[in-house]
């Protein structure tokens, strides 16, 4: 029974180690195991690294255009974070700005995205991948829960990130 919680252990820690490493030969945008279809300039991060390679900061901006599936977060958003959360959310077609009428608190920061992404990662979705800009910012995530089921899909595209600075004399 020892030797084979040992042996449990040891293939855990090697296949952890394979994921903090990089093991596959493929550099593409997959945190999931899939390969990207699409070769794409931008740099991307592993799974296992995203969360190192990016720093929320307390205040930005950005757009968030969120597709797929059958939900209410569906649109073209402009959102500003304040300290860690949602100040505004700005719908920018029909579909965000009903989403925004509706339940503004739905509308993510970009770490709210990530979360998503590890959460769905550990919960084994089928996909759950993304890709990172050159400064370590998720440009795109994508998540599908489970392959065959219909409408569980999301798709978010992040552009127009801008960190805002700290105020002068705020040195928080």
């Amino acid at each position: 029974m020892a030797s084979v919680r040992l042996l449990s252990s040891v293939v855990l820690a090697g296949g952890l180690m394979c994921a903090a490493v990089g093991c596959d030969a493929d550099s593409g945008a997959s945190v999931s195991g899939e390969r990207s279809s699409t070769s794409s300039p931008t740099p991307s991060s592993s799974f296992s690294s995203f969360g190192e390679s990016w720093k929320e900061p307390a205040s930005y901006v950005y757009t968030l255009t969120s597709s797929e599936g059958e939900r209410s977060l569906i649109g073209t958003f402009r959102v500003t974070v304040r300290d860690g959360k949602v100040a505004k959310a700005v719908g920018l077609d029909e579909s965000a700005r009903g989403a925004v009428e509706r339940a503004p608190e739905e509308v993510p920061t970009i770490k709210g995205l990530l979360d998503q992404l590890a959460r769905a990662h550990h919960e084994g979705a089928d996909t759950a991948e993304a890709e990172y800009a050159p400064d370590g910012h998720p440009v795109r995530i994508t998540l599908d829960p489970e392959e065959n089921a219909v409408d569980d899909e999301e798709s978010y595209v992040i552009s127009g990130y801008k960190p805002v600075p700290a105020p002068a004399g705020d040195q928080s």
